[in-house]
C-alpha cells in the first residue's frame, strides 16, 4: 500500500508560479501528476520513473518540471508561467508495477492516488 499526500496548491495570477509536493509512503516505480478541470477528463501532466526518466504533456512542456527526491520519497511539480488554462485539481499518483515508459502518462497504470490539491490561476 502506498499513501500519497499532496500539498502546495493555491491561487496565483497568470504568469506566476506554484510548487506542488507529494509525500509518498512505500516504494514506487512510477509517479505522476494528473489534473482534472471541471467538466473535463483527467489528464496526465508529468511522470517520472524509478530511473529518473520523465515525460510531459505537451501543454506543460517547458513550463512544468517534475522531480523526485528519493531520499525523502517526495515528488514535486514546479509550475511556472501559469495560465488560466492550468486551473484544475491536481493529483499525485503512484504505481508499483513495472510497465513501459510509454504508458507513464496513462492514469490506468496508477493504483495509488492522493486526495488532490486545487490550483487556481486568475487572469
Amino acid at each position: 500500500q502506498v499513501q500519497l499526500v499532496e500539498s502546495g496548491g493555491g491561487s496565483v495570477q497568470a504568469g506566476g508560479s506554484l510548487r506542488l509536493s507529494c509525500a509518498a509512503s512505500g516504494n514506487t516505480v512510477y509517479m505522476g501528476w494528473f489534473r482534472q478541470a471541471p467538466g473535463k477528463e483527467r489528464e496526465g501532466i508529468a511522470a517520472i520513473d524509478h530511473n529518473g526518466y520523465t515525460r510531459y504533456n505537451d501543454a506543460v512542456k517547458g513550463r512544468f518540471t517534475i522531480a523526485k527526491d528519493t531520499a525523502k520519497n517526495t515528488l514535486s511539480l514546479q509550475m511556472n508561467s501559469l495560465t488560466p488554462e492550468d486551473t484544475a485539481m491536481y493529483f499525485c499518483a503512484a504505481s508499483r508495477i513495472i510497465s513501459s515508459t510509454a504508458t507513464m502518462m496513462n492514469s490506468s497504470i496508477y493504483a495509488y492516488w492522493g486526495q488532490g490539491t486545487q490550483v487556481v490561476v486568475s487572469s
